[in-house]
């Protein structure tokens, strides 16, 4: 049966045809030893077809593939174009080797090819990556070194792509460092109680808390310098004036020994770093809820920020930690005395990480277990539907809350609690009413926005029509005055034609009645069509002046 190899290089799609076998061996070390000497292995394999990536992302696209055992459109068109063809109904009489067996089988699956993958294929396929270059004339070595260069960047970067907003990494460095921070202000803390106490025993028993007990060794370093005057600095710093008054009490009759003034600078400053600490904590711990609200909203709502932070920590991720069932996720945490219980045959461990929820502190002795396992479950809904969902709403982890309530009243008085379709329906009736909320208040910015433009071009509008206003008002007084003016003419006008007229005025008039008369029939006349009407009319004017005469 012959034997073809398909190569997947950073530059193309490679097919191998394996004929000459026979000459190194059929063995596993044979080719092993065969695969340096290029002349020996150039005899027993030879390129069939070679089909390059059009571009960087194609060659990405196509190694994501690979990877994920998938073949692509692409690399069963080059398969069926360079391998023999079979006939319907009969098997091939060849078969493909192939690095990836998952890519074997998908192969096997879509095309009838028969596929293999063992260490045989394998030492062939070391062999031709070796001397690919070799292989093609055009390639040359640089340039697929370029390109192995340019596609590993590539993928790396397109594996490791996040979103900055859910990065569950955060998380897990935070909480470490939290249970980190715990353990060392504890321990510091200790250091500074069995420090200061050489100097000043009584204030153990007097101050309980850490955090103030370093605050006040700093503020009192030696016990000889307090008096009645300090008595309110130290009821500022304790919150307590009876205890800042049993401090001075104490302090006058102290047992302690003195110390130097150099030890006690460094108690000073010890309790000063023991301060800091402290106070970074409490940032820290404000920054992993700000976190897990981001990442885990609904895990954080129902079981909290830190145990939901363990939670994705121990799993790895968030991804992780959904994948796990609702029985892993009750023991997570408990696995070696889950793994010493299969071994000695004894009772196996009820919770784990989960314990530390309140809910499982709640419930009586006897339904802790069934506790653990119901929360369990509602924190594996949690945890996918943070995982998988888009919208960042904590709706579904205040739901499961409620149905974890119930329950723990439903073990200890009775009372029937909801059923899960219909706390999943009010869920997401929830989600529809914020989600067009949220679209009503985008609608009344967008109307906004448009009401304020609409304003501002009526505003113009105005301002515009002001101007004209205004045009149009100087207009009308400069009318008005030119109307002004001709009423005070037409009075004199008025007078004139009241006054008598004298005879030289008359005749005078005569001659001015006849030019308008002649005018008005020039006027109505028209241009004579015919030269003898042209004469006529000339006539009759001229027989008209003669009788004015």
């Amino acid at each position: 049966m012959a034997l073809y190899l398909l190569f997947e290089s950073a530059s193309g799609y490679a097919l191998f045809h394996a004929y000459g076998i026979d000459e190194i061996g059929q063995s596993v070390d044979a080719v092993r030893a065969s695969v340096l000497d290029l002349q020996r292995f150039g005899k027993a394999v030879k390129l069939t077809g070679f089909s390059p990536f059009s571009s960087a992302v194609d060659a990405l696209n196509q190694c994501n593939a690979i990877s994920e055992g998938i073949m692509t459109d692409e690399l069963r068109n080059f398969l069926v174009l360079n391998l023999p063809k079979v006939k319907e109904g009969k098997k091939a009489k060849y078969s493909l080797g192939v690095t990836e067996p998952k890519v074997g089988s998908h192969i096997t699956e879509a095309t009838g090819i028969p596929c293999q993958s063992n260490e045989f294929v394998q030492e062939l396929l070391r062999g031709v990556r070796l001397h690919f270059d070799q292989f093609i004339d055009q390639l040359k070595e640089s340039d697929l070194e370029k390109a192995q260069l340019g596609l590993g960047h590539s993928y790396s970067r397109a594996k490791v792509k996040f979103n900055v907003n859910r990065v569950d990494n955060m998380v897990i460095q935070a909480i470490f460092l939290l249970d980190t921070l715990d353990k060392d202000i504890n321990s510091f803390s200790m250091r500074v109680r069995e420090w200061y106490s050489w100097h000043f025993p009584e204030l153990v028993k007097i101050i309980n808390d850490n955090y103030l007990y370093a605050k006040i060794a700093k503020f009192v370093v030696n016990k000889s310098d307090l008096a009645e005057k300090d008595i309110p600095a130290l009821a500022d710093l304790i919150g307590d004036e009876d205890k800042a008054k049993e401090i001075v009490e104490a302090a006058k009759a102290s047992m302690g020994q003195d110390l130097s003034p150099v030890d006690l600078i460094n108690v000073q400053q010890f309790a000063q770093r023991v301060m800091n600490l402290s106070e970074y904590r409490k940032k820290l711990y404000e920054y992993l809820v700000t976190k897990m609200n981001d990442i885990a909203p609904n895990l954080t709502s129902l079981i909290g920020e830190v145990v939901g932070a363990r939670l994705i920590s121990h799993a790895g991720s968030l991804s992780n930690l959904a994948k796990c069932a609702a029985s892993t996720l009750q023991i997570l945490g408990a696995e070696k005395a889950l793994f010493r219980a299969l071994k000695t045959r004894g009772n196996t461990p009820k919770y784990g990480l989960i314990f530390h929820s309140s809910f499982i502190g709640r419930a009586s002795a006897k339904n802790k277990g069934r506790m653990a396992r119901y929360l369990a479950n509602k924190c594996s809904i949690a945890s996918r539907i943070d995982c998988y969902s888009e919208l960042n709403t904590s709706i579904f982890g205040q739901k499961l809350r409620e149905q974890v309530e119930e329950r723990l009243d439903f073990y200890d008085k009775g009372v029937a609690p909801r059923k899960n379709l219909d706390v999943m329906k009010a869920a997401i009736e929830g989600i529809n009413a914020v989600s067009e909320a949220v679209d009503g208040n985008e609608k009344n910015d967008v109307s906004a926005k448009k009401g304020k433009k609409k304003k501002s071009k009526a505003q113009a509008e105005g301002e515009a029509m002001d101007v004209d206003k205004l045009a149009t008002g100087e207009d009308e007084r400069q009318s008005e005055k030119k109307k002004k003016k001709h009423k005070r003419e037409e009075p004199q006008d008025e007078e004139m034609a009241t006054e008598p007229l004298s005879d030289d005025v008359k005749q005078d008039e005569t001659p001015k009645k006849k030019k308008k008369k002649k005018n008005r029939e020039a006027s109505e006349d028209v241009k004579p069509k015919t030269a003898t009407e042209g004469k006529k009319k000339k006539k009759k004017k001229s027989k008209t002046v003669d009788s004015d005469e």
